[in-house]
């Protein structure tokens, strides 16, 4: 089965590794779905993508809550 993408929105690079792969955050479209948060790694064409998490907008506000409470 071919996984369907469409990259919506390309919101920001969180670090970048030694083969140029970019972990990014990203509104990204699976399967012609309703568009979700995305975190994973990318090539620099993005046609290729690693393994990932993606997120509603209430997980990702949820996610944000628990990200500001850490002491870090």
């Amino acid at each position: 089965m071919e996984i369907k993408f469409e990259i919506i929105k390309r919101l920001g690079v969180i670090s970048e590794n030694d083969r140029s792969w970019k972990k990014e955050l990203n509104l990204v479209s699976w399967n012609d779905g309703e568009p979700k948060y995305d975190i994973r790694d990318w090539n620099e064409a993005h046609d290729r993508m690693g393994k990932g998490a993606t997120f509603t907008a209430k997980e990702l506000v949820n996610l944000k809550a628990l990200l500001n409470e850490l002491d870090i």
